[in-house]
């Protein structure tokens, strides 16, 4: 993601990846102001039908939503031409590619280092391969879009319709050890028509085929790529190695908890452990924030945060969406990893 420029309260921010998505659904909140160039459909006079035009907007955000390769951010018009009524409702859709402006109140001091973190542009090595029977392209994705490495064909025998001969895939498969030797690849989307994904998976075994995801593409070479890039499942991979650092942390709470170690958990317990300045880490997940705006108590939680910053502790905001989120959750969605035991 890239800055385009601040000033108080304000950013002007475009998205580079689909990574950058992930940071944006952690940073945009109840209450926020978001404009930019947008789509609409106008009513051209009193009889004229509605035409799709482009045109500038902002609203009061409502909500935050993924949707494949792009994020829904909907809320209530607050300024735009006249064609459009004030107070009426409104959704961008955020994706690689967009320019848009956010404002905020105020920002906490946690969603700066979020902010600060997503305009370092990191992305994960994530290689995609599409094939078919015959054919098969490598990609690495890049900070903006793809880069193809190469493509390999194979011979195929036409007389029995659909059968690929063996040595195609084996060298598929060695083409993949090599891009793996090569980028050291955390996964490898690899995706075809049809059911050729699952039989290339039977010549894969080790380390590399637990790096991989299937999906699922209606054509090979740079088209096919495209699609595969769109995917949730290139989201989700782009996302993965923040899932599992969070897991980590949520499995931590769980382990202390069971050991009777140094930790809190719920916001009474947590708030007096901060109060104490014995938070080392403190843990919260986005749907507590979310919940916290909601419910007009977001100020109590950031004054939380902000002791926590502070005391020189870090503050992790934890994805609702795994496994780790929803436990934490049902810890009442908020923890403290402590530097020593104490009964406050």
């Amino acid at each position: 993601m890239k800055q385009i420029y601040k000033k108080k309260g304000e950013v002007k921010l475009s998205i580079d990846n689909l990574e950058d998505l992930w940071y944006l659904h952690r940073l945009i909140d109840t209450g926020d102001f978001l404009k930019g160039k947008t789509e609409r459909k106008i009513s051209m006079g009193e009889k004229g039908k509605p035409v799709k035009k482009t045109i500038f907007l902002q609203i009061l955000v409502e909500k935050t939503s993924f949707e494949g390769e792009s994020l829904r951010v909907s809320g209530v018009v607050e300024q735009g031409p006249e064609e459009v009524a004030s107070g009426s409702h409104h959704s961008f859709s955020l994706f690689p590619g967009s320019v848009f402006s956010l404002e905020k109140e105020k920002w906490p001091s946690y969603q700066l280092e979020i902010l600060k973190e997503s305009l370092k542009g990191r992305v994960p090595p994530l290689l995609i391969c599409v094939h078919d029977r015959e054919e098969a392209y490598f990609a690495l994705v890049k900070k903006q879009g793809f880069e193809i490495l190469g493509n390999i064909k194979g011979h195929v025998e036409k007389k029995r319709e659909g059968v690929q001969g063996g040595d195609f895939y084996k060298e598929v498969v060695k083409q993949l050890e090599a891009y793996d030797e090569r980028f050291t690849l955390r996964k490898i989307i690899v995706a075809s028509p049809a059911f050729f994904k699952e039989d290339l998976m039977k010549k894969i075994s080790g380390g590399l085929k637990k790096k991989i995801l299937l999906a699922t593409c209606a054509s090979v070479g740079k088209n096919g790529i495209e699609e595969v890039m769109k995917r949730d499942e290139t989201r989700v991979a782009l996302q993965e190695d923040r899932v599992a650092q969070e897991m980590i942390l949520v499995e931590e709470v769980l382990s202390r908890i069971s050991k009777d170690e140094a930790v809190s958990y719920g916001l009474d317990e947590t708030k007096q452990a901060v109060d104490a300045g014995a938070v080392e880490d403190f843990l919260v997940t986005d749907a507590f924030i979310k919940k916290s705006h909601e419910e007009k108590n977001f100020e109590e939680l950031d004054t939380l945060m902000k002791s926590v910053d502070q005391g020189k502790g870090h503050i992790h905001i934890i994805s609702s969406d795994h496994e780790g989120g929803k436990k934490l959750d049902g810890l009442g969605g908020i923890a403290g990893l402590l530097r020593y035991k104490s009964s406050y």
